[in-house]
């Protein structure tokens, strides 16, 4: 992992994830950025580069629900650090991949799967993978943006898990941006989600943790 994550990082998959979800885009809060969600739960988030006084200052000033703080750094350190009102999410995982196309050729689909691609006005693809009985098994999304590739909301439904659906997809999604000449791939996962995608060569660049306060 590296000792400091760069705010370009961080500012490309805001940018992506953004217009994965449809919401405003990012703009520069000090040393991080700020996203206008808009959502019940999630009014608006703060993600840093680096844990620092701009983050522990903008924790210290906010006492109302369903405001996100996120940055590159452990769950330990912000437990340390913050208010108790604060509640510390889950660890989560910046990662990269760079040159890993032979990790993600020769996958197949079971005969019992079908797989579809739609891309939006916004030019993010999202593929379907579904069963025999036309439900959702699998889904991802990829957005491609200044020779980035924002990879998000990548899910397989519980009965349809362990059965290779998540890694076919993914490589599928990978191959969106290869075809495109993109180099630069990016995404934030969960401990489970790093699991499948070390297993795609992808590397972790740093912990990104999430908190947020609960009423």
């Amino acid at each position: 992992m590296k000792d400091k994550v760069p705010a370009v990082l961080i500012e490309k998959w805001l940018n992506g994830w953004s217009v994965s979800r449809e919401v405003s885009l990012p703009v520069r809060y000090k040393s991080g950025f700020k996203v206008d969600v808009g959502w019940e739960e999630q009014k608006c988030r703060y993600v840093f580069p680096v844990l620092n006084e701009d983050l522990i200052h903008l924790a210290e000033s906010i006492e109302e629900p369903w405001v996100f703080l996120k940055v590159c750094a452990a769950c330990s350190e912000l437990t340390e650090i913050l208010p108790d009102r604060w509640t510390v999410q889950p660890q989560g995982y910046l990662m990269m991949s760079e040159n890993n196309s032979d990790k993600i050729k020769d996958r197949t689909l079971a005969d019992t799967y079908t797989m579809e691609t739609e891309v939006s006005d916004d030019g993010v693809y999202l593929i379907k993978i579904k069963d025999q009985n036309n439900e959702l098994a699998s889904s991802g999304r990829v957005v491609c943006l200044d020779n980035w590739a924002i990879y998000d909301r990548i899910e397989t439904s519980q009965y349809h898990q362990r059965k290779g659906l998540g890694s076919y997809l993914f490589g599928e999604l990978q191959k969106i941006a290869d075809k495109k000449g993109i180099e630069n791939n990016i995404l934030v996962a969960t401990e489970e989600g790093r699991l499948l995608y070390e297993s795609l060569g992808w590397k972790v660049v740093s912990l990104y943790t999430s908190v947020v306060i609960i009423p």
